[in-house]
């Protein structure tokens, strides 16, 4: 009995030795998962910290290419309506060098070959585009109409026979379509001017309501702007009449055709050269 209770008590102090020795190695291994675990808090931390800091500079480098994508918008903007003088005195933004450049691609190379410097160039391209824009099939482009370009004022020339009957200072229906075409030109550009001038041949007149041909081309002129007007609502304060009588032939009276030339209406537009472009465009 009592070698059986000696040999309980060396077990139960065995197992307890045991048990201790595990008990000792968990608590070593469960130390070193918690410093494990904080250092791996701390690395993560870190890792945060870091990609925070990686976030940020990537925030400022993309402000900056979004600032540098707006500058360099601005500066293409700022350099298209840049406006340039050049060596022939012409003064022109690089949006309207591009739009003319443009325009001359159409123009007869014959022509274009004529032009000797810019301001050549660009009355060449302010000519095609208001043909364009005037063009009619009812006209005889070379004696009822023409389009020329002095300096920057466009001058538009119509035989009178498009617009009045002979003798007449009366609108003619056939003269609707051109004045329409004409008006849509002049409605579209705010800062324009437009001076209409009567013209006649040198043969005198006198009626009833005419007096003279000063009375003639005047009194066609007025009746142009009435039209102008009245019908296709232009604003009154761009417009002037004006008559010129025989005293600015285009050719001597001295044949029926050559008279026929000098019987006609001049259109004067005085435009914005960069918004005269922008309508044609439009147009």
């Amino acid at each position: 009995m009592k070698k059986i209770s000696m040999l309980l008590v060396a077990t139960i102090l065995l197992s307890s030795c045991v048990s201790k020795k595990k008990y000792l190695a968990l608590e070593q291994e469960n130390g070193e998962i918690k410093s494990q675990l904080t250092k791996t808090q701390v690395e993560k931390e870190d890792l945060e910290n870091k990609f925070a800091k990686i976030q940020e500079r990537v925030d400022r480098y993309n402000d900056k290419i979004n600032s540098l994508s707006e500058d360099v918008e601005g500066l293409k903007i700022e350099n298209d309506i840049k406006l340039d003088v050049n060596k022939d005195g012409t003064v022109m933004s690089n949006e309207s060098k591009r739009k003319m450049l443009a325009t001359l691609e159409n123009v007869d190379p014959a022509k274009l070959a004529e032009a000797k410097t810019l301001k050549d160039s660009m009355n060449l391209a302010i000519q095609y585009n208001l043909e364009k824009t005037m063009n009619s099939s009812d006209l005889n482009e070379d004696e009822d109409i023409a389009v020329n370009i002095n300096e920057t004022v466009v001058m538009i020339s119509i035989s009178d026979k498009m617009l009045f009957n002979s003798g007449s200072y009366r609108i003619s229906n056939k003269a609707d379509h051109i004045l329409q075409k004409l008006a849509d030109v002049i409605n579209s550009e705010e800062s324009i001017d437009v001076m209409v001038e009567g013209h006649t041949d040198s043969r005198s007149i006198n009626t009833e309501k005419i007096q003279d041909n000063w009375d003639l081309s005047v009194l066609r002129a007025t009746s142009v702007v009435r039209k102008l007007q009245n019908k296709y609502k232009v604003d009154p304060a761009k417009l002037i009449a004006s008559g010129r009588s025989s005293y600015q032939p285009l050719v001597d009276n001295d044949t029926r055709e050559n008279r026929s030339k000098n019987r006609r209406t001049r259109i004067i537009l005085m435009p914005n050269i960069d918004k005269f472009f922008a309508l044609m465009e439009a147009n």
